[in-house]
């Protein structure tokens, strides 16, 4: 089974940057369309962005479009989220998985942005 880790959170004032790691270990996820999805308390966990198995194609939720960029490297079996100009509004845990999500979620990484 893979297993994910998220990693590259913290605390940002708005306006500022993050990029998110998402590292597969026990086999490759290579092939598989990756998805970083977030859940702010007491809300659902929202997809945010999808890259296809190569990295040729990719989704975007309408609240991050033009500020997040999603990508990945195979050889490395990780996938990306740089995270621009946040808001307060993008705080949340953020978590990845195949898209739709087969494997076992991971703790996922936090991420606080202050206004």
């Amino acid at each position: 089974q893979v297993q994910v880790v998220e990693t590259g959170g913290g605390l940002v004032q708005a306006g500022g940057s993050l990029r998110l790691s998402c590292a597969a270990s026990g086999r490759t996820f290579s092939t598989q369309a990756i998805g970083w999805f977030r859940q702010a308390p007491g809300k659902e966990r929202d997809l945010v962005a999808v890259i296809n198995w190569s990295g040729s194609n990719t989704y975007y939720a309408d609240s991050v479009k033009g500020r997040f960029t999603i990508s990945r490297v195979n050889a490395q079996n990780t996938v990306y989220l740089q995270m621009n100009s946040l808001k307060p509004e993008d705080t949340a845990v953020y978590l990845c998985n195949t898209s739709p999500p087969t494997l076992n979620w991971g703790q996922g990484t936090q991420v606080t942005v202050s206004s």
